[in-house]
């Protein structure tokens, strides 16, 4: 059995390790020869998990031809915006009904689509068997093997079990959900509230301020995952009520950092430019808010954070409009 793993950032880095522990055959695709070069040298991804000894089971390769051919399993770990991209470089490289599994949180921002269907339209004509994972899960916890539960979201029941029993370990407990869309909107909606979070937390609004938003934002992502085909009950799991509350309180997300540096008045570019790993929720948050527009939804949270982020409102300004909206029943 030979597993191909799309992308060697952080997370990448981390479910290929961790399958390669597994003693399983795992070929990670690593974009830059200058981190390839690295990673061989030192033993360690000095990137994006420095201090880590990788397992020297490991193959890495910058040649997508060798990672992907005659792999079994693939499992793409790379920014949202530059999966169909990916995709279509790799669809010659792809057998029939490949069995796809996506560890990437996010909206397509052009078309507005979520993963399976950019997966469906970049491979469609493979026919290929897809699988979504999400859930509570910072990269830097996980290589350090300590306890971590996530949301493997796969319609078709066989490749569930199958994928299921490939990346459980004692310290990574997979549960299966026949609700794709539902894993992976929850996924994807998380970091705009953990942006907003951040927000809230860096102006100093302290723990009251954050619950509401985690709680209002598992509203505002039922929301629109009902609107979407998703099932509301899937945002209550690890995907949707489990990764918001990660994010919206770990020092470790991306997206709550983005938040609190905007609340000390940074600009977004200046911000961005300092970060190496992506944050997904800032284009998210363009994403969903035009989906919001095209669905006709009221999503308050999503709409005030696209204001601050690309219309240069004042954090402090989004948070009092929030505050003052008409009053409703929860």
């Amino acid at each position: 059995m030979k597993i191909a793993v799309i992308g060697g950032g952080s997370w990448g880095t981390t479910l290929a390790n961790m399958l390669a522990k597994k003693g399983l055959d795992v070929h990670l695709w690593i974009r830059e020869h200058e981190l390839l070069a690295a990673i061989k040298s030192t033993g360690e991804n000095t990137w994006y998990m420095p201090g880590v000894k990788l397992s020297p089971g490991l193959n890495l390769s910058t040649d997508l031809s060798q990672i992907t051919g005659g792999a079994d399993y693939f499992l793409f770990a790379v920014p949202s915006q530059y999966l169909r991209p990916v995709l279509e470089t790799l669809k010659r490289h792809l057998p029939k009904q490949a069995a796809i599994v996506c560890a990437s949180k996010g909206i397509e921002l052009d078309t507005l689509l979520p993963m399976s269907e950019v997966a469906r339209e970049a491979v469609g004509s493979l026919k290929p068997r897809f699988a979504m994972l999400s859930g509570p899960s910072f990269a830097f916890e996980v290589i350090r093997e300590l306890p971590a539960a996530v949301s493997l979201g796969c319609a078709d029941k066989k490749l569930a079990k199958e994928i299921q029993e490939l990346m459980a370990t004692e310290y990574f407990r997979v549960y299966t959900n026949s609700d794709v869309r539902g894993v992976e909107l929850g996924g994807a909606i998380k970091n705009i509230i953990a942006i907003a979070a951040g927000v809230s937390d860096g102006l100093g609004f302290g723990a009251n301020a954050r619950a509401a938003l985690i709680t209002r934002g598992l509203a505002e992502m039922s929301r629109l995952g009902r609107a979407m085909g998703a099932n509301p009950k899937t945002f209550m799991g690890l995907s949707g009520m489990g990764d918001l509350v990660l994010t919206c309180t770990g020092d470790l997300s991306r997206n709550r950092q983005v938040g609190l540096h905007l609340a000390k008045g940074e600009k977004l570019m200046d911000i961005l430019s300092h970060m190496r790993m992506v944050a997904e929720g800032v284009k998210t948050t363009k994403a969903v808010y035009s989906l919001g527009q095209k669905l006709a939804l009221e999503l308050p949270i999503t709409e005030q954070m696209h204001e601050i982020l690309y219309q240069e409102k004042s954090p402090a300004q989004a948070v009092r409009d929030l505050m003052t909206r008409t009053l409703k029943e929860e």
